[in-house]
């Protein structure tokens, strides 16, 4: 099941749900995809069987929704506080290679293993543990609130200071936190993990600054296990021609972490524990079109899909204007 949110005319949120190829219904009652989530962990129902007791309403045209602009983020908070955007990176086969790659020295000669690798091979030694145990932990990484999430369709906007504004194509988990503080995972949607590469290649350090980006996801959020191999595509259009394409991969065949390692070492702080909050957490990729040298333009559009997800996530990029900004003592 895919499920999704719209605007409908009068400017309400419609929870939307489709099984495959089927047609795209309405959910009866349904304010958001939070509440649907928060009723589910309450009531201790999977969220596939409380949609199916809700029932559906009329069908929509998801497509055409998106090209109105009608689509928002396929979850959100009341308060964009208590969203978290965050993500965890080098988990892919093939990624070190590409993060290596910008963080070499430059004495190619050098045989001592980057910070980059090291990581990378600490996660290929221990980031699939036994079930029931604990694995090595992962790249950490945080990128804002909800005030940084941008919706379907919407322009991701690269700071006047960016030195670079460049897609990161990703799957990231979806989760609520119940009243208890125990978090629930409501499914696994694609995701743009917007960030700062020439910056975080001037200094590893300066990765927590490169990632203090926007980030999208969505359209749709798949309910239900991940699949162990995905494969998408990531593109990026200039003047509506095709200007850079490359295929992804994802899932855990490609991965040097399970989810489940993944998710245990984000959600073992209490902090990210906090009960009603709502957590977009990023997996991680091996494909950058900065790796092949692309250098991105305002106006240009990211484009990711994976057939697994439902519809494409399409963001422009918008260079924001200088914001001066000064400390004034109280």
């Amino acid at each position: 099941m895919l499920i999704s949110q719209i605007l409908d005319d009068a400017e309400t949120i419609r929870v939307v749900a489709r099984n495959g190829g089927g047609k795209t219904r309405v959910i009866n009652g349904a304010r958001s995809v939070y509440s649907l989530a928060m009723e589910a962990a309450r009531t201790g129902t999977g969220l596939e069987a409380l949609i199916e007791r809700k029932g559906y309403g009329e069908t929509v045209d998801l497509d055409a929704a998106y090209k109105r602009g009608r689509l928002v983020s396929p979850i959100n908070h009341p308060d964009p506080a208590h969203l978290h955007l965050t993500g965890t990176g080098l988990t892919h086969l093939g990624s070190a290679a590409t993060r290596d790659s910008m963080h070499k020295k430059l004495n190619d000669g050098e045989e001592h293993l980057t910070d980059s690798m090291k990581m990378f091979r600490m996660g290929l030694e221990g980031g699939k543990p036994a079930k029931g145990q604990v694995g090595v932990q992962p790249e950490w990484f945080y990128k804002g609130n909800g005030t940084m999430a941008v919706a379907p369709g919407a322009p991701l906007v690269s700071p006047a200071f960016a030195q670079d504004g460049g897609e990161e194509p990703e799957i990231a988990g979806i989760y609520v936190i119940g009243d208890d503080g125990a978090p629930f995972r409501v499914g696994f949607t694609l995701s743009n993990e917007f960030s700062d590469h020439v910056t975080e290649r001037v200094n590893y350090l300066f990765l927590a600054h490169s990632k203090l980006r926007n980030a999208s996801f969505g359209p749709e959020i798949l309910i239900g296990d991940l699949p162990a191999d995905i494969r998408g595509a990531s593109r990026i259009w200039r003047d509506g021609k095709l200007l850079w394409e490359k295929p992804f991969l994802s899932g855990e065949a490609n991965m040097s972490h399970t989810i489940a390692n993944l998710e245990h070492h984000h959600f073992k702080y209490s902090a990210f524990r906090q009960p009603g909050d709502v957590h977009v957490h990023m997996f991680g990729t091996a494909t950058l079109s900065f790796a092949d040298g692309v250098q991105t333009e305002a106006g240009d559009t990211f484009e990711i899909e994976a057939p697994d997800f439902g519809l494409p996530l399409r963001n422009p990029l918008e260079i924001e204007k200088p914001v001066k900004v000064a400390v004034k003592a109280l």
